[in-house]
């Protein structure tokens, strides 16, 4: 090979190391762990072939984290997703234009927080006694609609879900704003000089032109909404009971409560699969990088 043909290889060879070392060795080993029953605390490995994944097809729970894993993704779509890029051109939309740093910023603040402190925030506002949320619904004469939200089973998991979207709609919002800049005036310009009108704009100019936003807001938010971990661990530990289990949640239980290091190699294989196959599909989907 000429050696003007091997210089940009040199370049890219020290980020394919550093990837090939930190992201696809481990994604291996895990996987190759997962076929394995062992203890963190002893180097002795029993192979024991796909049992771990047989068990967690067994395993109650982990359908139960599934399934509050799809409603994460499913209203992050809705409320992040369609929602942030409402809210983008809205912020974008000439009338607004003049104060929508400021409303930027107030969207934006919540992404840059720590989920500690918004856990303690929250944990304040869905307190059942002292709570801002009971109080606001004894305020307005909805007495029988407080609750233990985060202590009951039927509301823990969609009050965290709230959390979730509250802090991240600014962030995938912002994406949306940069997006929505780029688009060429002319176009809005000639939808005017035709009689369109706002709502009309939005659906015939907006929403084409940032299809490729759409589809890296759409994949950011639901390869976060499989991989959530924090807000669910943080604000009740998968509780009541296990009825705000997520994958994320019953992968550090297995792993470091019940030390099933294999098994929760296999959930943490599972999760990956399932990141990859939203992916796949989103991208023939969206029919991204493709022109027209």
């Amino acid at each position: 090979m000429p050696k003007s043909k091997l210089v940009p290889y040199l370049y890219l060879a020290p980020c394919l190391f550093l990837m090939a070392l930190f992201v696809y060795y481990p994604i291996v080993e895990n996987f190759r762990f997962a076929f394995y029953e062992f203890s963190a605390f002893s180097p002795e490995k029993v192979f024991v072939g796909f049992e771990n994944f047989l068990n967690l097809f067994k395993d109650e729970v982990f359908y139960i984290a599934l399934k509050n894993n799809i409603w994460y993704a499913v209203i992050s779509i809705i409320f992040q997703v369609f929602g942030g890029l409402i809210l983008a051109a809205i912020l974008e939309d000439p009338i607004t234009r003049l104060v929508s740093g400021i409303f930027r910023t107030v969207f934006f603040l919540p992404v840059v927080i720590s989920i500690s402190v918004i856990a303690l925030l929250f944990n304040f506002i869905y307190n059942p006694d002292v709570g801002i949320l009971n109080g606001l619904l004894k305020l307005v004469g909805l007495d029988e609609h407080t609750k233990a939200w985060l202590g009951d089973s039927e509301t823990a998991i969609f009050a965290i879900i709230a959390v979730s979207q509250w802090q991240s709609i600014g962030y995938i919002m912002m994406l949306f704003v940069v997006s929505i800049q780029n688009i060429p005036r002319e176009l809005y310009e000639a939808a005017e000089m035709d009689g369109a009108g706002r709502i009309r704009k939005f659906i015939n100019i907006t929403v084409p032109q940032v299809r490729e936003m759409f589809f890296v807001a759409t994949l950011i938010t639901l390869t976060g909404a499989f991989t959530v971990f924090n807000e669910p661990y943080i604000l009740t530990g998968g509780g009541p009971g296990n009825a705000s289990e997520v994958l994320g949640t019953l992968l550090y239980n297995s792993a470091f409560f019940r030390d099933e290091m294999g098994y929760a190699s296999a959930i943490a294989t599972i999760i990956l699969i399932l990141t990859l196959v939203v992916s796949i599909i989103q991208m023939k989907v969206f029919k991204t990088g493709e022109d027209g």
